[in-house]
């Protein structure tokens, strides 16, 4: 999944994020320098980073290959949300999961790196007015320009990629959920599109291949709440549901002080608990898909799921140190993932 929150420590009070401006600019140029080196000369510099947009639209659109250059380099420049199954893929698919994948990236950014939830709002609000241009065949910026021959071709519905700018405008005004099914009902938004758009890709319409992808999607998102419990409150949001906390003794004024006593351990065991159910429910679709693709997957299963191990492993204390895959566990999960898909077809052969 997509992961471009926030990772800075801020002032938080419920319901409002209080930024610190001077970080928030300095991580704003950092940004726009990376990309703008992976921008085409021929577009607008103004376009390279989601977090320095403006807005502004060039005044004609790039050429359909810069478009689909820029979305690859940014792709690429994020790399570990590519993982080296996705080279597998059939080459003439990759253009396509480039382009979505930037559409996925500037949404995100534009929800999450901007530092002001109204001007974060106004953003998105351009941001769905070139999704809808881009139906019509208008689109100007190069995202959507390369976007607008994947969704032609791959013959993909509007309604999730408006479901995830749904989910990034929520993000902007909800930062509390009381119950589970409440936070189930923001994955639906937030990490179900994205698992669509990728089997659309792919040629798969099946709503029961789409359900499947469902539980898989939301399981990785509950993996990155639980593994950025401390994260997310230093921002403001809170998505360990409010029902659970009360019902296990655990107060948001614990959380602030980052509190990790017996009932913290017991609430987020629960919580895992219900993820790990959510990961078996999906596990199916892999079996059901073309091989490359269902590598692509379980790799990103599998990787949700070691992240739910590195929370037990810690005894659930999430607080006090963040869980996280380090670089030879991701290429070792890799590794195993190829080997299982490769070795046993060749064979068969």
């Amino acid at each position: 999944m997509i992961d471009a929150r926030a990772a800075d420590p801020q002032t938080t009070v419920p319901g409002e994020m209080k930024v610190d401006s001077a970080l928030t600019e300095t991580r704003m140029e950092a940004r726009a320098e990376a990309l703008n080196e992976a921008t085409p000369e021929a577009m607008s510099t103004a376009l390279a980073a989601p977090a320095a947009w403006e807005g502004t639209l060039p005044d004609a659109p790039p050429s359909l290959n810069d478009a689909r250059l820029y979305c690859e380099r940014l792709a690429r420049s994020h790399y570990e949300n590519f993982p080296v199954a996705t080279l597998l893929l059939p080459k003439a698919l990759r253009p396509h999961f480039y382009s979505v994948y930037a559409y996925c990236r500037w949404a995100d950014d534009l929800g999450d790196e901007i530092g002001d939830p109204q001007r974060s709002l106004w953003l998105l609000d351009r941001w769905e007015e070139e999704l809808r241009a881009c139906y019509r065949g208008q689109a100007r910026h190069p995202v959507f320009v390369a976007l607008a021959e994947t969704v032609k071709q791959r013959e993909i519905p509007f309604e999730p990629f408006l479901d995830l700018i749904t989910a990034f405008r929520q993000d902007q005004i909800k930062t509390r959920y009381q119950t589970f099914d409440e936070l189930l009902g923001y994955c639906r938004y937030s990490a179900n599109p994205v698992g669509r758009l990728v089997l659309y890709v792919c040629g798969y319409r099946d709503p029961e291949l789409q359900r499947l992808s469902d539980f898989t999607c939301t399981a990785l998102q509950l993996a990155n709440f639980w593994q950025d419990v401390r994260r997310d409150y230093d921002i403001g949001r809170i998505y360990m549901p409010l029902e659970a906390m009360a019902r296990h003794g655990y107060s948001e004024a614990d959380l602030a002080v980052h509190r990790c006593n017996p009932n913290f351990v017991a609430l987020l065991r629960h919580l895992v608990d219900r993820t790990w159910e959510l990961f078996r429910q999906g596990l199916p679709l892999v079996a059901r898909i073309d091989w490359r693709l269902a590598a692509d997957i379980e790799l990103f299963s599998r990787g949700g799921m070691e992240i739910l191990r590195l929370i037990e492993r810690q005894n659930y204390d999430v607080l006090s140190r963040r869980p996280r895959l380090r670089k030879p566990q991701m290429l070792m999960l890799g590794a195993s993932v190829l080997a299982g898909r490769l070795w046993p077809r060749r064979w068969r052969r």
